[in-house]
């Protein structure tokens, strides 16, 4: 669990960030209409929650900053019976003054009026510079006077980079119920079934254990839809003699988890599926081991693209030198990703992979990435052996980096050919 100290220290370390006599302001996310009356479910916008914990709308977190003192401020809707009746409890001002550690507090609907007050005076403005939220155009209207202008964005998203013990427990968590539900996946009878029937499954296992929503829409691939990397549709009968490609995982306490498994219908891999399972999972475990502080990603990236490559020779999908290959990029049409991204209250964290002098960041203790090397051969594709046609494979885990080295926080999930086929329905 985040306490309140924990936000008021980020929120302590972004003013700091801030140039004097300015004021800054984010705001909460807006709710969607689905159609007429009805909404899409509200989440609160992550660089808000971030900074607040807060999870309502119609909220918004003010700074001002001069040379002698500052001030944070919280806006929130104000009490009302009558829309609480449909669309549930507020918290409101006097509890919002007594459990969140700001110097203010006011009602929402005054926003406008003492955000002018905290303008007077001040040259520079921070706010989300690009947001579509009308709050946010709001404030542009406002700030016509004032000549700098700077986006704040950016300050909380590299923010967000290093992750915190409270942070990477909770991912901890995500991670375990996500494991639940793979696992369930993998030992379901699956003869007969749907892809979206399998879905429903892994699914039900998130919100039973109180994850109540995905972190992304799941997907599960069986035979060559796997080749398609963002495949949804999930509309497919589980074949058998296929693997199916399950990349799925929970959101639990705003915090994600993303795993990717690749397992046989029938519960058994053929010696081809092996051969080309087994080459991405050494892949992965080789680059794990590889992960600690200042490695660079890039570096993973290429020695991900020269294991694969290798291996695709070998295999005889791929026809020549290798470092020729790879120099052609020959290895992209079966490989056409990155190895991983950053991950933590959404699951593609937006956390920065460049310096402000466009240097490529390093890894640094308490970052959680993903690494999932893939391998994608089209059914129709006429160069690779037959047996390798149609075949999808992703393996992907959560790793943090330590002091040392990393620890694979998904480490429990079945992996290798004979934990999955232990696991597994047979039929």
């Amino acid at each position: 669990m985040i306490t309140q100290r924990e936000y008021k220290k980020r929120r302590d370390l972004l003013v700091k960030k801030l140039s004097n006599n300015s004021v800054a302001v984010i705001f909460s996310s807006e709710h969607t209409t689905r159609s007429h009356d009805t909404q899409h479910p509200f989440r609160q916008d992550s660089n808000f929650y971030y900074l607040s914990g807060f999870k309502e709308e119609s909220a918004a977190l003010v700074f001002i900053k001069t040379k002698t003192f500052t001030k944070s401020v919280l806006f929130v809707q104000k009490k009302d019976k009558t829309l609480e009746l449909w669309t549930g409890k507020r918290l409101g001002e006097k509890e919002a003054k007594k459990r969140f550690l700001v110097d203010e507090v006011y009602l929402s609907e005054d926003f406008e009026k003492k955000f002018k007050e905290f303008l007077k005076e001040k040259k520079n403005i921070y706010f989300e510079t690009n947001s579509k939220k009308s709050a946010a155009k709001k404030v542009l209207k406002l700030t016509k006077a004032i000549k700098t202008k700077h986006d704040i964005v950016p300050l909380v998203q590299k923010m967000r980079l290093i992750k915190s013990a409270a942070e990477i427990e909770l991912i901890k968590e995500s991670i375990a119920i996500t494991a639940k539900a793979h696992h369930r996946a993998m030992k379901i009878d699956k003869k007969g079934k749907y892809e979206y029937q399998l879905q429903a499954e892994i699914e039900h296992e998130f919100k039973v254990n109180a994850a109540y929503s995905d972190a992304y829409t799941s997907i599960v691939a069986c035979g060559n839809s796997a080749n398609t990397l963002h495949y949804i549709k999930n509309d497919q009968p589980l074949v058998e003699g296929e693997l199916i490609l399950i990349d799925a995982g929970c959101e639990h306490n705003y915090y994600a988890s993303d795993i990717t498994r690749t397992i046989p219908v029938n519960g058994r891999y053929t010696e081809a599926q092996k051969e080309l399972y087994n080459l991405v999972l050494n892949t992965q475990l080789r680059i794990i081991k590889m992960i600690k502080p200042e490695v660079k990603r890039s570096h993973l990236q290429k020695v991900a693209q020269k294991l694969l490559t290798k291996g695709m020779v070998e295999l005889g999908i791929l026809k020549g030198e290798y470092k020729k290959l790879i120099k052609q990029q020959k290895h992209k049409k079966y490989y056409p990703h990155g190895i991983g991204h950053w991950m933590g209250i959404d699951v593609h964290d937006p956390a920065p992979y460049k310096d402000a002098k466009e240097r490529e960041i390093a890894l640094k203790k308490g970052m959680v990435l993903t690494i999932e090397p893939g391998l994608y051969i089209d059914k129709n594709d006429i160069s690779v052996p037959k047996k390798y046609r149609g075949i999808g494979i992703r393996i992907e885990d959560d790793i943090l980096v330590t002091k040392d080295g990393c620890e694979n926080l998904s480490l429990c999930i079945a992996k290798t050919v004979e934990e999955i086929e232990a696991l597994s329905f047979k039929f």
